[in-house]
């Protein structure tokens, strides 16, 4: 079986062509051109030798995800599904702004922490992605979006806010990071790459000292007792673990706060005792809030908070002087809006089974 050299980072790669008998500055230029060029084919990697060539066609490849389905939104949102194999898909999500280009990558085929809220959470899990399909993503933006009119690349931030739980895909996310960050891969800023948790704690902390990015936490509710409902991941680190990990990232992290995402429940984390204690629970955590319009999905049980009571909470949080953004819904009539990534899932959880059968019953 071939060796996929998108699943190493320089020092993988490095290791991997000592091995071959090859000098380190043969790993760098062949990750430039995976990464930098966007390379799957080592005939078209010039600058090597013709044997080594050989060598790399005999016992490696540059295996990207298949691409399923690609679609484009009225307002310029940009949807890929990539087949990962056995029936999976990933969906991956290009926002286009003003100053900036973000996509949002997928970290697993469906998610294990049963958010209530969440789409993708609804299809059940089935495994982890490699990190080879992790940063495949990234590869299929750039090669589908090309570069600017000054030569630049269209991508300039990337979110690990796509299906998954980043932090329980632990190493083969850090390697992605690595990737994303190296000068020979995507040459991206630490302040520009954020990952994404439900705050898996331990996690937290291992990547404060292995790969400090910027943090976005999904919060999402100012109690323990809302945050257990809609949250379960609460029940083992609940909030005053999550804070104080929050604290500690801080030490190290390329931002000087951290990004609370807070999906707006009518009636279920939307109202002003709710933002006041929001207030008392992020006092000494340097942070800024994103408030994320819910995005309907079938049987979600759920309703979007009315623009007046998301008014009301944000004003209660801006007038205590914390920095408070509602995200604008993108990509909504492709599905690519937050929340709302479902990609195909074969579900070994059978999540999607037992969902079906609530709903049934409750009909």
């Amino acid at each position: 079986m071939k060796t996929n050299l998108l699943n190493y980072d320089l020092q993988g790669l490095t290791n991997h062509f000592a091995q071959m008998g090859e000098k380190p500055f043969r790993a760098r230029q062949v990750m430039r051109w995976m990464h930098l060029g966007g390379a799957a084919d080592f005939d078209d990697m010039t600058d090597l030798a013709k044997s080594l060539r050989a060598k790399l066609k005999d016992r490696a490849e540059v295996g990207v995800p298949d691409l399923m389905t690609a679609q484009k939104s009225r307002d310029g949102t940009r949807k890929w599904l990539l087949d990962v194999g056995t029936g999976n898909g990933v969906e991956t999500v290009f926002i286009p702004e003003a100053e900036r280009g973000t996509l949002c990558i997928s970290s697993q085929v469906g998610c294990a922490l049963e958010c209530t809220f969440c789409s993708t959470g609804r299809q059940g899990f089935n495994r982890n992605l490699s990190a080879a399909e992790i940063i495949g993503q990234l590869w299929w933006a750039n090669k589908a979006l090309g570069v600017t009119p000054k030569n630049e690349r269209v991508i300039s931030n990337v979110v690990m806010m796509g299906m998954g739980e980043p932090l329980a895909n632990y190493d083969n996310v850090v390697t992605a990071l690595s990737i994303m960050l190296d000068d020979h891969g995507y040459g991206l800023s630490r302040r520009r790459v954020t990952v994404s948790t439900s705050g898996m704690v331990p996690q937290m902390d291992r990547l404060k000292e292995d790969m400090p990015v910027a943090l976005a936490v999904s919060l999402h509710a100012s109690n323990d007792a809302v945050r257990n409902e809609i949250v379960p991941l609460n029940k083992k680190y609940p909030l005053t673990e999550l804070m104080a990990a929050c604290r500690r990232y801080l030490a190290k992290a390329p931002r000087d706060f951290v990004t609370f995402e807070y999906v707006m429940l009518d009636g279920v984390n939307d109202r002003p005792e709710h933002a006041r204690e929001l207030l008392t629970l992020v006092r000494d955590v340097p942070c800024k809030f994103n408030l994320i319009p819910f995005n309907p999905f079938p049987h979600s049980g759920y309703q979007r908070s009315s623009n007046e009571n998301i008014r009301i909470f944000r004003d209660i949080l801006q007038q205590a002087g914390l920095v408070v953004t509602v995200r604008k819904t993108r990509g909504d009539d492709i599905d690519a809006a937050c929340g709302q990534l479902a990609g195909q899932v074969r579900d070994k959880t059978r999540r999607q089974a037992k969902w079906q059968q609530l709903h049934l019953e409750k009909g």
